[in-house]
């Protein structure tokens, strides 16, 4: 498929996303780039990205961690935490624990005009303010991080 072409009935697009936090209990998120087709200049989670034809969710998230901010994640014993499915397709989200010097990536130039950790108040002011992408569920990754299933082990 090329970027952009309609999907024929059956076709599905596999779309990643990498969410990064800290022992801080913050995400690592990053600011698109003024030209950016779709959400310009505004924040979004940490890195997002289609796989590509014959890549498998693990390192299509991989390659994407890489390209847009020069970080090399192993994700070989992570698996998504939860899909989303939409009418063309799926997007996988993972949900990863990492301590990162910011100072120390490579931003995606064509993609990325920034990165900075924000807790979980700081990325609902945003997305209040119409700075962050509006995803109904970001309050709920910084809880569900921490869990595997649906029910509460105490």
């Amino acid at each position: 498929m090329e970027r952009g072409s309609k999907f024929d009935k059956g076709d599905y697009h596999l779309v990643v996303h990498v969410c990064i936090f800290n022992s801080k209990n913050e995400m690592l998120i990053q600011q698109r780039q003024p030209w950016k087709k779709g959400w310009p200049n505004m924040w979004d989670v940490s890195v997002g990205g289609s796989a590509l034809s014959g890549e498998t969710s693990k390192k299509a998230a991989e390659r994407e961690t890489f390209e847009e901010i020069g970080y090399k994640i192993d994700l070989s014993n992570e698996r998504p935490f939860f899909t989303i499915n939409f009418d063309e397709g799926f997007d996988d989200y993972y949900l990863v624990k990492r301590e990162i010097d910011i100072k120390d990536l490579k931003l995606q130039d064509e993609e990325v005009q920034s990165v900075k950790w924000a807790n979980k108040n700081e990325i609902l002011q945003q997305v209040d303010e119409g700075n962050f992408i509006d995803y109904w569920f970001i309050a709920l990754l910084f809880d569900m991080r921490h869990h595997r299933g649906a029910h509460r082990i105490k």
